[in-house]
Parts: C-alpha cells; sequence; structure tokens
C-alpha cells in the first residue's frame, strides 16, 4: 500500500494557538502479476422481491445475479437472501462447486415478487449468511433495493451502527438503490457504516451495471480490514476528521475504519488537527498516523507509521506562510460534500428553493476560492453542482419525479466522495483521477 501525507502549512507561530490540516493519500497495490489462483471470496447478496420491484427490475436484477456465478470460481462462497415483508433464504452460503452453478441459477430464476419491505429482516439475514461462511478474506454483502423500509428496524442511523459492526469483523457491505422510490438515507448509511460504496440505478440496466461493477471490485480487492490510527501527542487540544467514515475514539487517538481497497484504487483522508501555543521554537511532532491492513493475496499484516511534525517559528515567519494548494483544494472538495446533506435533507422534505440555494453556495464557495487555479477536480465539481441547480430549476414548476431523481444523485454522488474515493465504480461507471506523484 502506498502512503503519502501532505500539510497544508508545515509551520506555526510560536505562543499561538493553530491549526493544520493532515491531507493522506492512499494507493492499493495493483493485481498480483503471478499467475497463481487469486484468493476465494465470498459475496452473499440480499435482494428486495417487495411488489415494487415486479417487472423489469426484478427481471435485470436476476438476470445480473446470473451473470455474478457465472464470474465467480468454484472455490468461491456465494449466497442469496430475498425479502418483503420477511426473509428467505434462497441459496444458503457455500462454495459454488458445491452447491452446483444449475441449483442456484435456478434458486435465483424461481424468486417472484412479494409484498412490503422489511429492509432491515434481509440485512440482518444477509449478514448472518454471511458471517457464517466468511473466511480469512472477510466476505461482502450486496444489498439491492427499490423500495422504502416501512417495517422492521428503519432508522438509518441505528443500521450504519449494524453495517459498521459487522465491517469491524470483515463483513463488508455495499448497497445499490435501484430506480426513483429506494430510501437513499437507509442505503447511504448502511454503505458508509459498511465501508462499502453506493450506487444509484435509475433503470433497470443500470442496476445490471451496478452488480457488475461491484462484482469487478470484489474480484480485484488486493487489500482488506484497512484502518487508520491519528494520534495525537498529549497537548493537541482536538482532531477532525473532514471525511464521512467510520471514526471512533479509542485508546490513544481515533480509529477510522477504512476497509477494503480494490486493485489500484486511490483514496484520501483529511483531517485538521488543533495546535496548541508551543513555547520553543523547532520542529515538533503532533501526532502519529498509523495504516494497518492486510494483503489479501498473502493475508499477512503490513503496519505503517509516519509522524505529524510542525516547524515552530517566530510569529513575523509564520505570517507569510503559503498553505498547499492540493490540501486547500481538497478541502473545498470535502466542503462541497458537506454541502450537499444538507441539500439531501431539503429535497426530502420537499424545499427545492432552499436545496437549489445550497447548491448554489456551494458552487459559489469553490469559485470564489483565493487560489491561481480550481484545478480538473474541483471545476467538474462545479460543473456538478451547478447542474444539479440547473435540474432543480426545472422541477420548481414540476415533477416530483425529478426532485426523486436529484435527491438520489446527490445522496449518492455525496457518499462516495465524502469518503475520500478518487477511483471507485459509481453504478457501474468508474471516476478517476490521475495518480499525483509521490513526494
Amino acid at each position: 500500500m502506498k502512503i503519502n501525507a501532505h500539510l497544508d502549512v508545515d509551520m506555526v507561530a510560536i505562543e499561538s494557538t493553530d491549526s493544520v490540516t493532515v491531507m493522506l493519500e492512499l494507493e492499493a497495490p495493483p493485481a498480483p502479476a503471478t499467475e497463481s489462483p487469486r484468493p476465494e471470496h465470498t459475496a452473499v447478496v440480499v435482494l428486495d422481491r417487495s411488489g415494487s420491484m415486479s417487472g423489469g427490475r426484478l427481471t435485470a436484477a436476476k438476470r445480473a445475479l446470473i451473470d455474478l456465478v457465472g464470474r465467480l470460481d468454484d472455490r468461491d462462497r456465494f449466497g442469496l437472501v430475498a425479502f418483503d415483508d420477511e426473509a428467505v433464504v434462497a441459496v444458503p452460503a457455500n462454495r459454488l462447486g458445491d452447491l452446483g452453478r444449475d441449483r442456484i441459477r435456478r434458486a435465483i430464476a424461481g424468486i417472484d415478487p412479494g409484498g412490503a419491505t422489511d429492509l432491515s429482516s434481509g440485512y440482518l439475514r444477509g449478514l448472518q449468511e454471511a458471517r457464517r461462511v466468511a473466511t480469512a478474506a472477510g466476505a461482502t454483502v450486496l444489498l439491492l433495493s427499490d423500495g422504502h423500509a416501512n417495517s422492521g428496524v428503519t432508522d438509518p442511523t441505528q443500521l450504519r451502527g449494524v453495517a459498521a459492526r459487522a465491517a469491524a469483523r470483515g463483513v463488508t457491505t455495499s448497497t445499490i438503490g435501484i430506480g426513483l422510490g429506494y430510501d437513499e438515507a437507509i442505503l447511504a448509511e448502511v454503505a458508509i457504516g459498511g465501508t462499502g460504496n453506493h450506487a444509484f440505478a435509475q433503470d433497470p440496466d443500470d442496476a445490471a451495471a451496478a452488480v457488475a461493477g461491484e462484482i469487478e471490485g470484489l474480484l480485484s480487492k488486493t487489500v482488506q480490514a484497512a484502518n487508520l490510527l491519528i494520534a495525537p501527542t498529549n497537548d493537541v487540544s482536538a482532531v477532525t476528521i473532514l471525511n464521512d467514515v467510520v471514526a471512533n475514539r479509542v485508546e490513544g487517538g481515533i480509529l477510522v475504519e477504512l476497509g477494503d481497497f480494490y486493485a489500484g484504487e486511490q483514496r484520501r483522508i483529511t483531517c485538521t488537527i488543533d495546535v496548541p501555543a508551543m513555547a520553543a521554537l523547532g520542529l515538533t511532532q503532533v501526532a502519529t498516523l498509523t495504516l494497518t491492513h492486510v494483503e489479501v493475496a498473502t493475508l499477512e499484516q503490513h503496519v505503517v507509521t509516519l509522524p505529524v511534525t510542525v516547524n515552530v517559528v517566530p510569529q513575523d515567519v509564520a505570517r507569510g506562510r503559503v498553505a498547499s494548494p492540493e490540501v486547500t483544494r481538497e478541502k473545498l472538495f470535502l466542503a462541497a460534500q458537506s454541502a450537499k446533506r444538507s441539500v439531501e435533507q431539503a429535497l426530502r422534505s420537499g424545499d427545492v428553493q432552499s436545496a437549489r440555494a445550497r447548491l448554489n453556495q456551494a458552487s459559489a464557495l469553490l469559485t470564489s476560492a483565493d487560489m491561481d487555479e480550481l484545478g480538473e477536480e474541483l471545476s467538474n465539481e462545479v460543473g456538478w453542482l451547478n447542474s444539479t441547480a440547473d435540474m432543480l430549476d426545472d422541477t420548481v414548476v414540476g415533477a416530483p419525479p425529478d426532485i426523486a431523481y436529484a435527491s438520489r444523485r446527490v445522496s449518492s454522488d455525496r457518499t462516495r466522495k465524502s469518503r475520500g474515493y478518487k477511483s471507485r465504480s459509481q453504478g457501474g461507471e468508474t471516476t478517476s483521477q490521475d495518480s499525483e506523484e509521490e513526494a
């Protein structure tokens, strides 16, 4: 795993409180070049078969699952849980070679639409199956739904906690929302807690592409169980994580759960450290970053430690410092993602005017930044914000389905970007930016 840390400023004024922002770049190793068999993988699919899935949605989902089965190896483990107002284990999780592909295909083809949507029942049963057969390489649960959970556990925060606890035990969760009626709050939070991906599939073809994208990632996974410990020195007053990730206060610091990485995947994790007033000049350490991860091919654990240091200088010298453009851009980018959460909340309540105003404010924040140039990523983000605001201009006089589309589009985009993903499948489409040279 490649790891590289950048500070927005590397000097602070003597006898003055200050803050510094650390941007950590992570890049997973590529897929092994050897011809040895890849590690076994475990995938359990939790499929919504409620009445609203009838027709093209369920047909496309089943077609995507049959294709998935064709891509897995006989050594891989697969399971399928279907749910409406109750959960049914359609395919008990086991090795494909033991289950038999024809048996699995028949089970998938035999799933028919049912009644209400007890998402938590299906998800919890899927987690049980995944934990039962998970290997040392962990397991992935893929949850597909097109509806609002109307029975069972429906609190997004509670379900995020369930997903986070499963992720801590090696079971990652990714979610795919199909159509314009699914509960984006629940599916986004489950994906964040489960350290997986969340994709918005507007139509059946998009759903099939999203499933294919998730499986492509699963089969190319090179890192699992990655986590980052941010350990500030005793005199540091606070550490703030700018990404929307699972982070828990533990002995010695803050533990950020990063989950699995696909081959070559790039991410950025950014945090702000509040530095106390220091009485002595010179280089001073303010934190230690420890990245721990397991290499999938060998199941060997790796630990990389980086110190975070600042130079304490006279106040007149500190006044002349110039912030790193790269870190400044990332802070602005993450501020735009934070704004999207309030856009989501406004759209869910039908307040289109507030949502559009918040999008315009976020765009203005980026374009008014005191920078020589925005760079490609921020320029693309401005375009995305403006196009979404334009979309809402059309819906002020029009159709609720357009508002529903905008809400899910914002949720899916924010969920991925706010977590630092720079190259990961999004609804079957890969978005990436060129990797930066290591300092």
